[in-house]
């Protein structure tokens, strides 16, 4: 765990918490957006959620445990990608020949509508709709201690800066020998540091910024630059990201 104790001297020990004025514009943010966005698109997502459900047997939404603010555990909400049989099995991580994703799956996977069901985890309080990605808790283990404090002094987001440079995960731990090891070692470590960015810079203005980079780069595939998230991007080129 070297590397994830290196990364946590990084951490600013001057780092002040958000201001409560922050969190609260935050939150009436988050709520007015993902009902909106919930009412908006109720028949894209049923249509999601039918296909879903005629694509292969089981459930509509997969349900996973994932470590939240405080360190408190929540069920998240995704469309289901895998077959039912195999939800829950297996790695925590997905790589993208993962013989358990469905065809639908791939599909919902690759252009990441499969997460737009957290918005019900944004209303429920358990999320935001900006902020360092969920982890399950047997990941969650290997950030040191002041890591985990400073992620888990914020409610966990749909995106970030990390979830932008990182939109193809599952290709890059495809040719990792242990999928484990290199997310441990060489991913989290880049993840933690736009964490701590984002924490430093957060508000609701940052969180608009975030939210339209996101959804550029899915309509067009382009990373604009004006969002900085190549900022900090220590060992990421040897990922083939920029």
């Amino acid at each position: 765990m070297q590397r994830n104790q290196d990364i946590a001297a990084e951490i600013d020990p001057e780092r002040r918490p958000p201001r409560g004025s922050t969190l609260a514009a935050k939150r009436a943010f988050d709520i007015v957006v993902a009902t909106g966005g919930m009412l908006v698109f109720a028949p894209f997502l049923a249509a999601i959620a039918l296909a879903v459900k005629l694509d292969s047997p089981g459930p509509i939404f997969f349900r996973q445990e994932r470590v939240g603010l405080g360190g408190a555990r929540f069920r998240i909400f995704k469309f289901r990608t895998m077959k039912s049989s195999d939800c829950g099995k297996g790695l925590p991580l997905t790589v993208s020949n993962d013989n358990r994703i469905t065809r639908l799956g791939a599909i919902l996977r690759a252009s990441k509508l499969d997460e737009i069901p957290q918005l019900i985890n944004v209303i429920k309080g358990d999320m935001s709709l900006v902020g360092p990605r969920p982890e399950v808790p047997s990941l969650m283990q290997y950030y040191s201690s002041d890591q985990r404090d400073l992620i888990l002094s914020v409610k966990p987001g749909i995106t970030d800066y990390a979830s932008l440079l990182f939109r193809n995960e599952n290709e890059l731990l495809d040719a990792a020998k242990d999928p484990i090891e290199a997310y441990r070692s060489e991913i989290m470590p880049v993840k933690f540091r736009h964490y701590a960015r984002y924490l430093s810079e957060m508000s609701v203005r940052n969180d608009i910024r975030i939210i339209l980079a996101t959804c550029l780069l899915l309509l067009t595939g382009r990373l604009p630059a004006s969002v900085g998230a190549a900022k900090a991007e220590g060992g990421l080129a040897k990922f083939g990201t920029s």
